[in-house]
């Protein structure tokens, strides 16, 4: 048979609709319940089992969480909750830790009987866990006295629920030990600094619960403790701890229409926002109904001030969104029965009664914050009002660097030297330091793919300088216009002529500056550039050792001391080079250009707050804590140049 396009009919019938019994969709699409088979989605496994001890947390059923992970991967996650149920179940005639542990959306979290309100909602986290391990074994001390015990093997139990010993009625809780399956996630690794920050942020958002982290791949095991007695009042102190705050943090608990609303915030002086939204302690780091409600009512009661202080009179236009939310940091969590997440990954939460509950709750203490506390509601609105002026003279120059094209390379100060291929996908930017390194690369590149743009001098520290004066900047200017895709909330990376932009120095201390630089201003105003994995920074040689007719390209100070142990008692000559500039262009083509020899490092945020942090700490205007951190790390130090 033929289909109605006169192609052979594809074979459709009763016979073609396929069941995947128990946890079988689990591990053939593995996308749909932690988010694919990454590094990223390998951390949600252990945040999928974590999470269910947080919920007993928000039950007041736990206050201490021990996560530790082995030498051969393997993560234990002990809890002193109250232990998952043993019993058989009255419906399925299995016992419950076998039904949680294998059944999709199977918990106690359904009803509201076992749970007022869970991160866990769906159901199905600790179940796709087991399914994508190798191996999963729960173990459940009981109120009963006894200690319970099952393994599974890629989500299939082989072993019957045993009793394995006897504990204290009083000491219960459950601890899950799995190693993810190697078939399914492959080459990746737990990061020790990801896992950190997140239960660091648990900790913040689940007020008086102890999380430990313990990583035994280290000898001796690096180990961290995180509590805060002061909930998310002490989060955002800890985000603002290198810049200088306008206010003390303002705090907010309450609860509309059992939706319990928590919000923290604080001015700095800085020209960035930091905005974290929590839902049951989950962070959803799209946003959602919470952040829409908080960021509404909080423009909405900055211009209400703003008018009844006299700051903003009756010819001057209310303030924007954008223009209140320069220099705040504000952490938003709410604990709701139950939330609508746009996806199991829980990126964005959806609750439209939610967006109702923040709103109110927001708008009516920030309202009497202003009214109680005149001298902060005044430095609010005159720093919004600033960003309001700043924004007009900004949007002014971003239209202007917008509108030159990135082909009239005649007329951009960095001298753009573009390639000959149109298609984006296939072309890269390499942003130079300097004419003289900058004419290597033109003589040494691919003109097909390879595009070259100078830079003259060192770039404005973009994290001290508002968007309007960053956009006066000639080089700024012409890395936007060359790369064609925008700036700041105007920044659409559909647009973006080149897929790597390469960010190429010399390896001395300058270019190591240049280099921040050049990160400070990506991170602050192109974030998506990163997020779509499209930034990279150049690995140049720091020596060309020569010893008889042999060559070798050197790229660390470590491989320099291993290829000179190497040589023995054979003479050489060893070359340092401290500027691009000092390689010719072929040298240069081939150590550092070439995408079949050369090294690029990508540029990732892994932790966005710690990235904030020490964007913050190291480029702001606050001297102590960036003469601190050089202190305590300046004996780490590698290839430096003095």
């Amino acid at each position: 048979m033929v289909s109605k396009t006169g192609n052979p009919r594809v074979r459709y019938d009763a016979s073609t609709i396929q069941v995947l019994e128990g946890l079988e969709a689990v591990r053939r699409r593995p996308g749909m319940y932690v988010g694919g088979t990454d590094e990223r989605a390998l951390h949600h496994l252990v945040y999928e089992v974590v999470d269910n001890s947080i919920d007993e947390a928000l039950a007041e059923s736990c206050d201490h969480i021990r996560v530790i992970i082995e030498s051969d991967l393997t993560v234990s996650v002990v809890d002193n909750g109250r232990g998952i149920p043993v019993g058989i179940h009255p419906e399925k005639g299995i016992p419950a830790l076998t039904l949680v542990l294998t059944t999709l959306h199977a918990g106690g979290k359904f009803d509201g009987g076992g749970y007022k309100v869970s991160g866990g909602l769906h159901g199905v986290g600790v179940s796709a866990v087991n399914a994508l391990s190798e191996w999963m074994e729960a173990t459940v001390r009981s109120d009963d006295g006894l200690v319970y015990h099952q393994r599974f093997e890629r989500g299939v139990p082989v072993t019957d629920v045993e009793v394995v010993g006897k504990c204290d009625p009083e000491d219960t809780g459950t601890t899950i030990r799995f190693r993810f399956d190697p078939t399914i996630f492959i080459d990746v690794e737990y990061s020790y600094a990801v896992l950190a920050q997140r239960f660091r942020e648990m900790a913040f958002v689940t007020r008086g619960v102890t999380i430990d982290l313990i990583d035994r791949r280290e000898d001796p095991a690096k180990r961290i403790s995180f509590y805060f007695e002061g909930g998310i009042r002490s989060f955002v102190k800890y985000l603002n701890r290198n810049r200088q705050a306008l206010h003390e943090p303002f705090y907010l608990e309450k609860e509309v229409d059992k939706v319990v609303v928590e919000v923290a915030f604080q001015y700095s002086d800085s020209f960035t926002e930091t905005v974290l939204c929590f839902a049951n302690t989950i962070n959803t780091i799209d946003g959602g109904a919470h952040m829409t409600g908080f960021r509404s009512a909080l423009t909405r009661a900055i211009n209400d001030a703003g008018r009844r202080l006299s700051v903003l009179r009756d010819a001057d236009a209310n303030l924007s969104g954008d223009d209140v939310r320069e220099g705040l940091t504000a952490v938003i969590s709410v604990k709701v029965a139950e939330p609508q997440f746009e996806s199991q990954t829980k990126v964005k939460l959806m609750n439209p009664e939610v967006r109702f509950a923040v709103e109110t709750a927001t708008n009516d203490a920030i309202s009497e914050f202003f009214e109680t506390d005149t001298r902060s509601a005044r430095r609010i609105v005159e720093k919004g009002l600033t960003a309001l002026r700043a924004r007009a003279a900004a949007r002014k120059a971003r239209d202007l660097v917008i509108r030159k094209s990135a082909l009239e390379s005649m007329t951009l100060p960095g001298k753009l030297a573009d390639c000959s291929s149109r298609n984006p996908g296939s072309s890269e930017i390499f942003i130079v330091e300097g004419d003289s390194a900058g004419g290597s690369a033109k003589q040494g590149r691919d003109r097909q793919f390879q595009a070259i743009l100078p830079l003259r001098g060192k770039i404005l520290n973009t994290e001290r300088a508002g968007l309007n004066k960053t956009l006066g900047n000639r080089e700024i200017q012409a890395i936007i216009s060359a790369l064609g895709c925008g700036v700041g909330d105007q920044f659409a990376v559909e647009g973006l002529r080149y897929d790597r932009v390469i960010i190429m120095t010399d390896a001395d201390v300058d270019g190591a500056h240049i280099t921040t630089l050049l990160l400070t201003f990506f991170y602050r105003y192109m974030t998506a550039l990163i997020e779509g994995g499209h930034l990279y920074i150049a690995q140049p040689p720091l020596y060309l050792v020569k010893a008889g007719r042999d060559e070798e390209y050197v790229y660390s100070e470590l491989a320099l001391a291993t290829t000179l142990r190497e040589l023995g008692e054979r003479k050489f000559s060893l070359q340092r080079y401290k500027g691009l500039g000092e390689m010719n262009p072929q040298q240069l083509w081939d150590t550092t250009m070439d995408p079949e020899q050369r090294m690029l490092l990508r540029v990732r945020i892994e932790d966005a707050v710690e990235a904030d942090r020490v964007f913050s700490m190291l480029m702001g205007a606050s001297v102590p804590p960036r003469r601190k951190f050089i202190q305590s790390h300046a004996r780490e130090v590698q290839n430096l140049d003095v």
